[in-house]
C-alpha cells in the first residue's frame, strides 16, 4: 500500500503554472515568467498547506500542435528537483510522466534520485501520451503505447523498490544484476495513473495507487469512480485507491475583472461548500487552478485559499 494522504480527508494540490503553457489553461503573464516566479509560487503553496505541486511531461511538440499546446514544457524531474530544495512539506507529482517513452531503468534513476533528495516526497503520476511524432522521434511504437505503459509501470514497481539490484522480466523489457543507488527514500513510491479513457481507467484500477482524471466534469465522476472500484475488486486488489479530480478554475473573493464563465468565484465559505461536493462523490484530492493576471495575484490567491478555504474543506 502506498497511500499518500490521510484517508477520509479532502486534500488540495495544484498543477504548477509556467512549466507548461498550453493555450487551454495558461495565463498571458506566464509567457514572460522566470524561474524566480516559479520558486515563489511553489513556496507559497508549500506554506499554504497544499498537498502537492505537479509538473507535466512532453519531450518535443510537433509544429502542427504548437499553436494550441505551445512548445513550453519544462522537464518534470528537473523542475520538481529544483523546487524540492526550496520547499519543505509539499509532495512532488509528475502529472503525468509519459514513462513509455523511456527505458524504466533510466526513469527509475531519475525519479529515485528525486525521491532521495526530497526526503521521500515523490508521487509518480504516469500516462500514455498522445503526441505520435514524439514517440516516433524517440523510436517508440505509438500504436503500442498502452501495452507498453502497462509493462513499464510493472517494471518501475521493481526498479523503484528497495532492492539495489532490481529484477524484472516482461514481454519486451527485462533487467537483472544491474545496481542502482541511491534508492528512493520511500519504501514504495506511489504511482497515480492519469487519464479518463476506458483503458486509462482500467489501468488505474489494476495498477494504480491513485487515479488522476483528465477533465472529467463533476457529473461524470460517480460512474468513473464506480467503474474503478468494480475493476479493482474483480482484479483482487484490496488496497484503497486515492481518487483525484480537477476542479473548475477558481478565484477567492469577487474579482474586478472577467475571469471567465466557468470560473467559480466567491467568499471562502461559498467555495468550500462547492468543493466539499467532491468529497461526497468519493474524491480524495482535488487539483485546483486559480485565475490570475500576474505572479503577485496568483500568490495572493494561493495564500487566501490555504488560509480561508482549505480549513473548511473537511468541516
Amino acid at each position: 500500500m502506498a497511500r499518500v494522504f490521510p484517508e477520509g480527508r479532502l486534500v488540495y494540490g495544484m498543477q504548477l503554472p509556467i512549466q507548461s503553457q498550453s493555450t487551454i489553461y495558461a495565463e498571458p503573464w506566464e509567457a514572460a515568467a522566470t524561474p524566480g516566479d516559479l520558486l515563489e509560487i511553489a513556496r507559497a503553496a508549500d506554506r499554504s498547506g497544499f498537498g502537492y505541486l505537479a509538473s507535466c511531461d512532453h519531450v518535443a511538440i510537433p509544429r502542427r500542435l504548437a499553436g494550441a499546446m505551445s512548445t513550453v514544457w519544462y522537464d518534470p524531474v528537473a523542475t520538481l528537483a529544483f523546487l524540492a530544495a526550496a520547499t519543505e512539506r509539499v509532495r512532488l507529482l509528475s502529472h503525468v510522466a509519459i514513462v513509455a517513452l523511456r527505458h524504466p531503468l533510466a526513469t527509475a534513476k531519475q525519479y529515485a534520485t528525486l525521491d532521495h533528495l526530497s526526503g521521500g516526497r515523490l508521487v509518480l503520476g504516469v500516462g500514455a501520451g498522445h503526441v505520435q511524432e514524439e514517440f516516433e522521434a524517440l523510436g517508440v511504437d505509438f500504436a503500442r503505447r498502452g501495452p507498453l505503459l502497462d509493462e513499464t509501470v510493472d517494471a518501475l514497481r521493481a526498479a523503484l523498490g528497495p532492492a539495489e539490484y532490481p529484477e524484472f522480466e516482461g514481454p519486451s523489457l527485462s533487467f537483472r544484476d544491474l545496481g542502482q543507488l541511491p534508492r528512493p527514500a520511500q519504501e514504495r513510491v506511489p504511482v497515480w495513473v492519469g487519464g479518463s479513457s476506458p483503458a486509462a481507467v482500467r489501468r488505474a484500477a489494476v495498477r494504480g495507487d491513485g487515479w488522476l482524471p483528465q477533465g472529467d466534469p463533476r457529473e461524470a465522476l460517480p460512474a468513473q469512480i464506480g467503474r474503478i472500484r468494480q475493476l479493482r475488486e474483480a482484479a483482487g486488489v484490496t488496497d484503497p485507491i486515492e481518487i483525484g479530480a480537477i476542479t473548475e478554475p477558481l478565484y477567492v473573493g469577487e474579482p474586478s475583472w472577467a475571469t471567465g464563465r466557468r470560473t467559480r468565484t466567491g467568499k471562502p465559505e461559498e467555495l468550500a461548500e462547492s468543493l466539499r461536493e467532491y468529497r461526497a462523490l468519493g474524491v480524495d484530492q482535488i487539483q485546483v487552478r486559480f485565475r490570475s493576471r500576474d505572479r503577485a495575484e496568483l500568490v495572493d490567491q494561493i495564500t487566501a485559499f490555504g488560509a480561508e478555504v482549505g480549513p473548511l474543506l473537511n468541516a
